[in-house]
């Protein structure tokens, strides 16, 4: 998974936009996924929307926005 970070980070940052953009696109599904997965298990494990909307910095409002639904 660091390999493929590594490959999007280069990707993103080369000189042909279209390829950049792309791998920009994908930084940011990856990270979406992540932030979710992350949000799922601090909230089984107990943590208050604060404490996630702390860690994120973010607001306690825009993580429950986000999430509260979802879980």
């Amino acid at each position: 998974m660091v390999d493929a970070m590594t490959q999007l980070t280069e990707l993103a940052s080369g000189d042909d936009p279209a390829t950049g953009l792309r791998a920009a696109r994908s930084l940011r599904e990856l990270a979406e996924r992540l932030e979710t997965l992350q949000v799922e298990r601090a909230r089984s494990l107990g943590w208050s929307w604060q404490a996630i909307a702390d860690a994120l910095g973010v607001s306690r409002q825009a993580v429950h926005k986000k999430y509260g639904r979802r879980l």
